[in-house]
This record gives C-alpha cells, sequence and structure tokens, in this order.
C-alpha cells in the first residue's frame, strides 16, 4: 500500500471521460433477467387492492369487511376500516424492513446475486402459502415471505442494475426496475379485472400466479454474472475484470476498473458499513438516502397503487368499474415510466423530480378539492365528477411515474460509495464510483464534507495516482 502508512482511501481523480464500452447485448440480457424483480414488487403491489375488493376473499378472511361492504353500511369512509385487513397489507412492508437489514450484509459478503436469489425462493414460498391459504394465519405469513422477498430484492437489483450499467446510461437501465414495478402493477391489475369473475377462487388464481415472476428470477438468479465491483470488493480482481471487460465488449476497461480496484480498497477497510455510513463524510449521501424513499411514499402513490380498486368502490364504482379503473391507472404508470427512460440521461434527475412534484401537487389539490365538496358520509359522487377524479388520478399517477417513482429507487443506490453501497441502499453520466468526487464540488453538501490531504504517487503503475486522507 503507498502513502507511508496512509490508508485506502477510494477513488481520487476523476476518469469518467476514460471510460470505454457500449451497451452489451449481455449486458442488457443481464438487466432484463434482474429487473424481474421489480415486477414481482409490482404484482404484489397491485394484485392486494384488486384481491381486498373480491367479495369471496372477503367472505373467507375477513367478514366483518364482507357485511359492512354488501349488507347496507352508510358510512363510505368506514366500509374497509378493519385491522386484520391492515394487516395483510402491512405486513409486506414490515417484513421488507427487516428483511432489508439482513439484505445488506448478504449483498456484501456473498454477492449481489446472492441476494437476488434469496428473494426469488422468499418470493416463491410467499405465493405459494398465499395460494393456499386456509385462514388468517396462513395468508399473512405468505404475505411476510412476499416480504422477505422484498427486502432481500429491493435492495440488490437496483445496485445490480448501477454497476451492470455503462455510466452515461446508467439511469435509463437502472429504470428497467421500476419500469418491471409498472408493468407487474399493470398485469396485477389485469388479472384481478379477470379473475374477479371467477368465483370462489379466483383470488387464489390472482395471488398465486406471483410464483411465475418469482420463479424466473430465482432462476435467472444462478445463470447472472456477478457484478465486477462485487467481484473485485470480494478480492477476484481477475475474474472482476474479465467479467467487465465482457459487458463493457472491449479489453481496454483500465480506467473503469482503476476505479473499481480503488473503492474496492476502501471498502474492504471498512468492517462495519451501517457504522461507517453515519461519519461525516457520508452525510450528504445518508440524508439523500433517506428522504428521496421516504418522499417518495409521501407522495401518497400507495394509496393509489394498494386501494385503487377499493377506492374507486368507495366513490360509488361497481365491482368491474373500481377494477376497470385501476387498470387504467396501471397503464398510464407504465407507459409514464417510458418518459423518464428516455430523459433521465438527457435532462438529468432535478429537473424530472422537480416538474413530476409540482404535477403530483396540483392533481392532490385538485381532488382534494372534488371529494371535500362533492363527496362525504351519505353523499357519492356523480358520473361527472367521477369521471374527471379518474382523469386527475391518472395524471398525478403518470406524473410519479416519469419522476419521483423510478428516481426514488435510482439515485440512492449510485450515490454511495462502494465501502457503504450495499448499507445505504446528482448524477447524470457520473460513474458511481467516482460519486464521492461530485458531492464536493456541489453548492452546499461541499460545506459539510470534510476537507481532504493529498499525497500524489506513482503505484508502479505508470499512472498517476493520488492518496486522500479524510481529515
Amino acid at each position: 500500500m503507498a502513502g507511508g502508512g496512509i490508508g485506502p482511501v477510494g477513488v481520487a481523480k476523476e476518469r469518467a471521460q476514460q471510460y470505454k464500452g457500449s451497451v452489451t447485448p449481455f449486458v442488457v440480457m443481464a438487466c432484463v433477467t434482474a429487473a424481474i424483480g421489480g415486477s414481482i414488487f409490482g404484482y404484489d403491489i397491485g394484485i392486494s387492492g384488486g384481491v381486498t375488493s373480491m367479495d369471496p376473499f372477503l367472505e373467507k378472511f375477513f367478514p366483518v369487511v364482507y357485511r359492512k361492504k354488501n349488507l347496507g353500511s352508510k358510512n363510505n369512509y368506514c366500509k374497509y376500516d378493519n385491522q386484520g385487513l391492515s394487516a395483510f397489507t402491512s405486513s409486506l412492508y414490515l417484513a421488507g424492513l427487516v428483511a432489508s437489514l439482513f439484505a445488506s450484509p448478504v449483498t456484501r459478503k456473498y454477492g449481489r446475486r446472492a441476494s437476488i436469489i434469496c428473494g426469488g425462493i422468499s418470493f416463491l414460498v410467499g405465493a405459494t402459502l398465499n395460494a393456499a391459504a386456509q385462514n388468517l394465519t396462513m395468508l399473512l405469513l405468505g404475505r411476510i415471505m412476499l416480504g422477505v422477498g422484498i427486502g432481500f430484492g429491493n435492495q440488490a437489483v437496483p445496485l445490480y442494475l448501477s454497476e451492470m450499467a455503462p455510466a452515461h446510461l446508467r439511469g435509463a437501465l437502472n429504470m428497467m426496475f421500476q419500469l418491471a414495478t409498472t408493468l407487474g402493477i399493470f398485469t396485477a391489475n389485469m388479472i384481478n379485472y379477470g379473475t374477479g369473475k371467477i368465483n370462489p377462487w379466483g383470488w387464489r388464481l390472482s395471488l398465486g400466479l406471483a410464483a411465475v415472476p418469482a420463479f424466473l428470477m430465482t432462476v435467472g438468479g444462478f445463470f447472472l454474472p456477478e457484478t465486477p465491483n462485487s467481484l473485485i470488493e470480494r478480492g477476484l480482481e481477475e475474474k472482476g475484470r474479465r467479467v467487465l471487460e465482457k459487458i463493457r465488449g472491449t479489453h481496454d476497461v483500465d480506467a473503469e476498473f482503476q476505479d473499481m480496484v480503488e473503492a474496492s480498497e476502501l471498502a474492504n477497510s471498512i468492517k462495519h458499513p451501517f457504522r461507517n455510513i453515519m461519519e461525516r463524510r457520508n452525510r450528504p449521501q445518508l440524508v439523500m438516502a433517506v428522504f428521496m424513499p421516504t418522499f417518495q411514499i409521501l407522495t401518497g402513490i400507495n394509496s393509489i397503487l394498494f386501494y385503487a380498486p377499493v377506492l374507486f368502490q368507495s366513490m360509488g364504482f361497481g365491482n368491474n368499474a373500481s377494477l376497470y379503473s385501476s387498470v387504467m391507472t396501471g397503464a398510464v404508470l407504465a407507459s409514464s415510466t417510458l418518459v423518464s427512460i428516455a430523459t433521465v440521461d438527457r435532462w438529468g434527475r432535478k429537473v424530472l423530480l422537480i416538474g413530476g412534484g409540482i404535477q403530483m401537487i396540483i392533481c392532490q389539490v385538485i381532488v382534494a378539492v372534488i371529494l371535500g365538496v362533492k363527496f362525504g358520509n351519505d353523499k357519492q359522487l356523480s358520473k361527472e365528477f367521477s369521471i374527471i377524479v379518474v382523469v386527475i388520478i391518472c395524471l398525478f399517477v403518470a406524473a410519479f411515474g416519469w419522476s419521483w417513482g423510478p428516481l426514488g429507487w435510482t439515485v440512492p443506490s449510485e450515490i454511495f460509495p462502494l465501502e457503504t453501497r450495499s448499507a445505504g441502499q446528482k448524477t447524470k453520466g457520473v460513474p458511481i464510483e467516482e460519486m464521492i468526487l461530485l458531492w464536493r464540488k456541489h453548492w452546499f453538501w461541499k460545506k459539510v464534507m470534510p476537507p481532504l490531504q493529498v499525497e500524489s504517487e506513482s503505484r508502479g503503475t505508470g499512472v498517476g495516482m493520488a492518496d486522500v486522507r479524510e481529515l
């Protein structure tokens, strides 16, 4: 180790302009296979809202809700007010939260593929339990296993996509995860629309079909290559370079490979990434990684994605009409994600986040005014106002689909240095190994980052390098 006793410090020199290679069929197929994990997440989100509006499902597991829904409850706001039903929905996220804490060390120590495979197996178990559920306990256990799959899959898949993609197209390829998520939601809505007419076991088919993408994710995980970043971090530098050459389609990968090696040296010197993530030099990334997903959820999108059929039923739509309306919102969400994929690496993340946020605020205000004035405990929306509400909700979903939806996953997965990337899980065209340098140029975060001490020294590679120490 060079530098007169100074420890490994990560990437200290910008080499992005020296990166070579392009998008190869190999990396596209790898990203498509990995992004299937997003489709399962979306499917599990979309399927629950439709299933909870099906009478046979409610009658078997939530008879109190079934009676309030069908036997003349006059309060439109309380038909679905039930703790068991809330547990069915929320257990998915709670299990995902807990599982993500275990997924991080697995992702770092055993590689991204290991977490993808673990997630796929958990999805398979959860889908099987849900489809065969005979009581509420079995149903909730299945949802918990699905949540475990989400914890592993959502932690590893965006990270996998970020590390496999070339820097100049990383945003678009990383959004394969969000595109797959929206397609999963849309597919779930379409399946619910069909299975809702199959009595009394249509809900079992809806829940059980989650096993199809779970199987593809599990099998694909065994054939996916590990990312070069993970291989180098685990000491397999030669294998990491071979994979890098293969996915870039060129042998001229010296600059990108050197960035990875320097980043991995620092990563391997960090024994406790969750403790290290709290240090001052990681503070900008930590703030963004916490608040990006937080604000993504606080947009209110889950009330649409989880409860669209229930929401539309409460506003006076019939069973088929409510499922049809949820299909519309799912289609809008999937198509709007394509807009983000096409523009994110051209316009940048900030423009999309601000524009989408403004559009969502306007839509929320309009819907709130309509529901506040025209809808209540004993009042139903007229046909005209119901159509207006559906249109505005579609505009809201479209804004989310091309802004906070995909970028809520993309930005946190690409802003951390390698040593805390698995724990943490601005940026257009910036290699993820050089992200630490970008924070030092930002008008605000450069005041937070600690100063640097640089000692230049050649490491026998013929290239001038620099060791950097945080003061």
